[in-house]
């Protein structure tokens, strides 16, 4: 996933993106303990997409913060 596909989503669409990849991080675990999961590279792939999809949000909420108080000062 590249960041510039997530600063096209919307917030909503995001907060989804993060619910489903804990999910598949979650089901990379049990397929590690029951010794069907192949590709172990799945789980750092998936921390990092998740890492980027909130370092969006958070850039947006910083970007927010920003223009309230440029809005207060003026």
């Amino acid at each position: 996933m590249f960041i510039d596909e997530i600063r096209a989503m919307s917030n909503d669409e995001i907060l989804d993106k993060i619910e489903d990849l804990k999910v598949e991080m979650y089901t990379y675990r049990l397929q590690k303990e029951s010794g069907e999961l192949k590709d172990t590279t799945l789980f750092r792939k998936t921390r990092r997409d998740i890492a980027r999809l909130k370092t969006a949000l958070r850039e947006r909420e910083l970007a927010a913060e920003m223009i309230a108080q440029r809005g207060q000062n003026a």
